[in-house]
C-alpha cells in the first residue's frame, strides 16, 4: 500500500499551500491569515463542518464516511512559526521580518489539507474524520490545551487523536515512534536569591548572591543525578544567571533561570520537590532568601500502545518494515500534542525530513518531498481504523 496515486496527484497543490503558508508566518495564537487560510480550504473541499475560534484561533473540519460506523478519529496539525529571521535564501522563503516557519509547521498543515482533499474525494471509510489545526504550539503556548478546555474532544466527540511531526535526519520516507513516552515534560525553573550587597573589598560585610548562586548552580545537578530513578531520565538545565551591575559592587540579587525536563511525571513532580529544598537548603545555610517558582509547561507526551501499534502498521503499509522504526528512543524535547494524548488514546509520530537543518535553525525548510508521505499516511489512518462506535 504504498502512496496513493490520487495523493500524488494533490501533491503540487499542497505544495503550493505549503509554501504560500512559509512566505506568511505568524506567532502563537496571532495565526489569523493561516486559519483563515486552512478554513476556507476545507469549505473547498465539500467538509460536512468547519468550525473556527476554538482555542481562540484554532480550526476544525469535520467529515463523514460513506460507510457505515460512528468512530471519530482526530487528526492534528499545528500551524504556528517561530520568532526567528530566515537564513534560507529560498524563493518561498519568510516576507515577515523576525518570523519564519523553522519547524515545519507550514508542513503539517499542508500534509493534513492534503488528506482532507483526498478523503472529501472519496469518503472510503467509516465513521467520522476530524481534522485538528492547531494555534500556539511554540513558545509554551499551550494551543492544544487551549483547544480541550474549548470542548474539542466532547464536542466533536472524538475517541482517538494523532499527530505527525517531521524530524531532520530521518530520511524520506521513513517513521519512527515509541510505543509510550516520545518527548519529555518541560517545566519553567526561576530561582532569585536575595543576599546582602556592599563593596567588593569588604565581603565579610556582604551575603554574596553570585557566590551562593554558583554553588547552587552544582548543588543542583545532583536533582537528577541523586534524587531521580536513572531508569527514568530526566535533565536540569540552568541557562541563565544575571546579576550585578559593576565590577567592585557585590550585588544584593542574583537571578537563576532554567528549564527542567522528565519522561515520568512522577519523577518530574519529586525533581521540583527537590529543587526547591536544595535551594531553600543552601540558601538557608548562607544566611541569604530563595524565591523558587517552578512553572509547569508541557507534559510527557506518552503514546498509547494499542494506538501506536496501529500507527506504526499502517506506516510500514506505506513504506515498508524496514523504513518504519517503532522503538524511537525518546527526547528531551516537549510538545503540547501531550494534552491532547492526556485526554483521549492516541500516537505521535515522526516522519523523515531527510537530509536538512535542524529544526529551530534559520536555515531549516519543510522538504516538500514529505508531502504525499504524510498525506498518504493521514488517509490510510483514517480509511483503516477499525470502528470504535
Amino acid at each position: 500500500m504504498p502512496i496513493i496515486n490520487r495523493i500524488a496527484e494533490l501533491a503540487g497543490d499542497a505544495q503550493l499551500w505549503r509554501r504560500d503558508l512559509h512566505q506568511n508566518p505568524e506567532l502563537l495564537f496571532e495565526v489569523h491569515r493561516t486559519a483563515a487560510f486552512v478554513a476556507e480550504q476545507l469549505r473547498a473541499f465539500g467538509c460536512d463542518e468547519v468550525v473556527t475560534g476554538i482555542g481562540r484561533t484554532g480550526v476544525v473540519g469535520v467529515l463523514k464516511g460513506r460507510l457505515p460506523g460512528s468512530s471519530v478519529i482526530g487528526l492534528r496539525a499545528d500551524m504556528d512559526a517561530l520568532p526567528m529571521q530566515e537564513e534560507t535564501g529560498l524563493p518561498h522563503g519568510s516576507q515577515t521580518k523576525g518570523l519564519m516557519h523553522a519547524c515545519g509547521h507550514d508542513g503539517h498543515t499542508a500534509m493534513l489539507l492534503g488528506a482532507a482533499r483526498y478523503l472529501a474525494e472519496t469518503r472510503n471509510f467509516s465513521g467520522t474524520a476530524v481534522f485538528i489545526f492547531q494555534p500556539a504550539e511554540e513558545n509554551g503556548g499551550a494551543g492544544a490545551k487551549a483547544m480541550i478546555d474549548d470542548g474539542l474532544m466532547q464536542r466533536f466527540g472524538i475517541q482517538e487523536v494523532y499527530a505527525l511531526h517531521n524530524q531532520p535526519g530521518l530520511p524520506i520516507g521513513a517513521f519512527a515512534l515509541n510505543p509510550g513516552a516520545i518527548l519529555a515534560s518541560s517545566t519553567r525553573v526561576e530561582i532569585e536569591l536575595r543576599g546582602l550587597g556592599g563593596h567588593a573589598a569588604k565581603p565579610h560585610l556582604c551575603i554574596d548572591p553570585i557566590v551562593i548562586g554558583a554553588q547552587l548552580i552544582a548543588n543542583l545537578q545532583s536533582v537528577i543525578s541523586r534524587s531521580l530513578d536513572p531508569l527514568e531520565g530526566g535533565v536540569l538545565s540552568i541557562t541563565q544567571f544575571h546579576s550585578g551591575t559593576a565590577f567592585n559592587i557585590i550585588p544584593e540579587t542574583a537571578y537563576l533561570a532554567g528549564t527542567l525536563r522528565c519522561l515520568n511525571m512522577d519523577m518530574q513532580r519529586l525533581a521540583c520537590a527537590r529543587i526547591k529544598e536544595v535551594a531553600d537548603g543552601l540558601a538557608a545555610a548562607n544566611r541569604c532568601n530563595a524565591k523558587v517558582t517552578l512553572t509547569d509547561g508541557y507534559p510527557v507526551t506518552k503514546n498509547h500502545a494499542a494506538q501506536a501499534q496501529f500507527a506504526q502498521t499502517i506506516a510500514k503499509d506505506i513504506v515498508g518494515d524496514a523504513h518504519v522504526d517503532g522503538q524511537m528512543p525518546p527526547s528531551m524535547s516537549a510538545e503540547d500534542f501531550s494534552f491532547m494524548l492526556e485526554a483521549r488514546p492516541g500516537a505521535f509520530l515522526y516522519i523523515g525530513n531527510g537530509d536538512t537543518a535542524g529544526l529551530h535553525h534559520p536555515k531549516y525548510d519543510f522538504n516538500d518531498e514529505v508531502l504525499p508521505y504524510g498525506m498518504s499516511f493521514w488517509a490510510r489512518l483514517v480509511e483503516n481504523r477499525p470502528n470504535l462506535g
